[in-house]
């Protein structure tokens, strides 16, 4: 365990690698995915579907790279001038698409004020777990401080100090996930010499399955920051830096949620946000501490970069009307909202759905865009056909998910 830990650490300080345009592009994208839902996914699905677990991972992960695929198609349209101002659309769009582009990136920022709540009430229960004694209470209380640090930084310009954490938390973050791979990779091992491997069916299925799915979307969210990454990366770049993070975290995800099905049964632990830690225990004393620290780091780095993207979408959406630091207001406003009166999984649902909309949107856009180009061959009938039915998919998750709490 250790020894795969600290060979991630060395992999990824290689000057080699430190130094690649590619990776550079791809260490945003993969951090929010992997940091939007490793922590909580692998419980869930292993509670929830047993040793199907994976099956639910594969579809997850399937859904998360088809939007990508929509997404990148619009990278493409768009060009190498996407990110110069949010909802501008392609040089060859109509008013009205311009319009859809517009509404797209509102739901974008949006969504994330919903994911900032998310990321902080995890870190909040994930650091409430270093006390004797946690609680719920307790998780919003720290929740509430964290928001009250991110909101001192960003009103008083203190944000290019909070993301320099980004790329260390992104290290610790791999490592750690390393490290625990590694651990159940062993675990499964000595299970199967002993003749002891887990099997659990479902207690889901059918429509509640479903909705469940829908619900949890925001955990492989994360890849459409390659759309919006810096200009000196051009549009050839941004897509490739998707894919690329979209290949790595299936891979991460598919592991993971295989060696949990393995390992552990249905209703064999508590279902709660910090379940990881108690179900890493059984494994190694070392991972509950481990787990809690680059949980504690992915989660802030997270929510700072979901805060500045959201102030910089708001400021730019209203012309200026609305800085920065007035959107970072209405964000920690509506954020103490939903931590006062809503679960941790009830916002992973909120979350989810968010995304979804968006999704959808950017989805209605590829056909809308490839519709303008269709030059009647059968590769555009079925990208057309393919776009059309992810927005369609996109609102139906945005409409039906529900939270595990109501599975």
């Amino acid at each position: 365990m250790a020894v795969a830990g600290l060979g991630m650490v060395g992999l990824l300080v290689w000057p080699r690698l430190r130094r690649a345009r590619l990776w550079h592009a791809t260490i945003t994208p993969l951090a929010s995915i992997i940091g939007s839902g490793f922590l909580i996914l692998g419980p869930i699905l292993t509670d929830r579907f047993g040793s199907y677990g994976i099956v639910a991972m594969v579809v997850l992960c399937a859904v998360g790279y088809a939007f990508g695929w929509a997404i990148r198609y619009n990278i493409a349209r768009i060009g190498d001038d996407d990110g110069t101002k949010a909802g501008e659309g392609a040089p060859d769009d109509t008013a009205a698409l311009r319009r859809v582009e517009r509404i797209s990136s509102w739901a974008l920022a949006f969504a994330y004020v919903i994911s900032v709540t998310y990321y902080l009430n995890l870190f909040g229960s994930f650091f409430a777990r270093i006390f004797p004694h946690p609680s719920d209470s307790l998780s919003r209380i720290i929740t509430t401080v964290i928001y009250g640090i991110i909101l001192a930084a960003g009103l008083t310009r203190g944000f290019s100090l909070l993301e320099r954490v980004e790329q260390i938390s992104v290290s610790l973050q791999l490592a750690t996930i390393t490290a625990l791979l590694a651990a159940l990779c062993v675990y499964g091992v000595q299970e199967y010499s002993d003749g002891t491997l887990h099997y659990s069916s479902a207690v889901i299925g059918g429509l509640p399955a479903l909705q469940l799915m829908f619900g949890f979307i925001i955990t492989v969210q994360g890849f459409e920051t390659s759309r919006y990454l810096r200009r000196e990366y051009s549009a050839a770049d941004r897509q490739h830096s998707m894919k690329m993070a979209q290949w790595i975290s299936t891979a991460i995800y598919l592991v993971y949620a295989g060696l949990l099905a393995i390992s552990f049964e249905s209703g064999s632990f508590t279902l709660k946000e910090t379940a990881i830690i108690d179900m890493m225990a059984k494994i190694s004393a070392v991972l509950g501490p481990l787990l809690i620290l680059a949980a504690l780091a992915a989660q802030f780095s997270a929510a700072v970069a979901d805060t500045g993207g959201s102030g910089g979408l708001v400021e730019e959406l209203t012309e200026g009307r609305v800085s920065p630091k007035g959107a970072y207001v209405g964000l920690a406003v509506i954020g103490l909202g939903l931590t006062w009166s809503s679960s941790v999984f009830q916002i992973v649902s909120y979350a989810s759905r968010a995304f979804a909309l968006y999704y959808a949107l950017q989805s209605g856009l590829a056909f809308l865009r490839a519709r303008h180009t269709h030059d009647g061959s059968g590769q555009n009938t079925l990208r057309l056909a393919g776009f059309a039915a992810l927005a369609l998919l996109g609102l139906a998750a945005a409409v039906f998910g529900r939270s595990v709490e109501g599975g």
